[in-house]
């Protein structure tokens, strides 16, 4: 198995290597987002096995001390550790460490604005003066044929500019690729860089949960052998909840997301489950930069997915 790269048509890199799919885009001179283009493809082809090197103790749970290498797992455990009172592994920020790893490329000169995606994990670099569009699509079970051929219907768009102390946005949830504890369609978090996003978007989409019997979890190893979280129960299958229950659990994970907002974990969150949302108080700079569903604006960055 080997990395691979390809140009589409609209400009945009996609890399892929194993469980790793970026999507990159760049703007600036030209001498100078090929250069970009050209540095991340180099660091990226290395990086799986790198990784891969350090698994069983990236799988392990965080703990006091960080025992791990590279300076991708080093950030990993860095972005997981303020959650170690409970249970939690440094795979928690992987997306994010490796789309903000890949993201060092773009910071230079010439390159006004680049962004990774990382199936649905996106680092940021905004140049002074620059900003840019992030779509959000809550429930990806709402996707159709339709809407892959004419378009997303996006649930909401958030324009974060350079100001923003904001590089990094993820989303967590039930329905995506990673496990999770709890009954979120989506949790979309917005944080100072991207495995910081990673970590906190699944702390807070764990704890959008309640007590009913008809959600359906299963011990993590039984859904995915290599799972990093062993038996711990993860959600498989969460049916339609009176409006009251969901809002109970919205409650929950919102009380989640404002003390790591309160602790600097967060700047931003966005939590949606079965046609209900609620969201953090927006810092001011926000306050006028997010849309709810019907937005008129086009997403640039493209939908983060849970």
């Amino acid at each position: 198995m080997q990395a691979v790269r390809k140009l589409l048509s609209d400009g945009r890199w996609h890399f892929q290597h194993g469980p790793m799919d970026l999507i990159l885009q760049a703007e600036g001179a030209p001498d100078a987002v090929a250069q970009a283009h050209e540095r991340a493809w180099q660091r990226f082809e290395g990086l799986l096995q790198e990784l891969v090197n350090e698994l069983p103790g990236l799988r392990a749970p965080v703990g006091e001390h960080c025992a791990v290498q590279g300076v991708v797992a080093r950030r990993m455990w860095a972005a997981c550790s303020p959650y170690r009172a409970g249970f939690i592994t440094s795979m928690a920020a992987v997306a994010g460490a490796v789309a903000q790893e890949i993201l060092v490329c773009y910071d230079q000169q010439g390159v006004g604005r680049a962004w990774v995606n990382n199936g649905g994990d996106i680092a940021l670099h905004l140049a002074p003066g620059q900003s840019v569009t992030v779509g959000v699509y809550a429930d990806i079970a709402a996707l159709n044929a339709a809407q892959l051929h004419h378009g997303l219907v996006l649930d909401g768009q958030i324009r974060i500019d350079s100001a923003m102390p904001v590089r990094g946005v993820a989303t967590s949830g039930w329905r995506g690729r990673s496990q999770s504890l709890g009954i979120a369609d989506s949790v979309t978090v917005l944080a100072r860089t991207a495995a910081q996003a990673d970590a906190a978007a699944t702390i807070v989409a764990n704890a959008v949960d309640v007590a009913d019997a008809r959600i359906v979890r299963r011990p993590a190893w039984q859904v995915r052998d290599d799972s990093d979280l062993g038996a711990i129960p993860v959600t498989v299958d969460v049916p339609a909840l009176p409006r009251e229950l969901v809002a109970r659990a919205l409650h929950q994970g919102l009380q989640k997301a404002q003390e790591l907002q309160s602790s600097g974990l967060l700047w931003f969150a966005l939590l949606a489950c079965q046609g209900q949302w609620v969201a953090t108080s927006a810092p001011q700079t926000l306050a006028n930069a997010v849309w709810p569903r019907n937005a008129v604006a086009e997403s640039e960055v493209g939908s983060v997915f849970a």
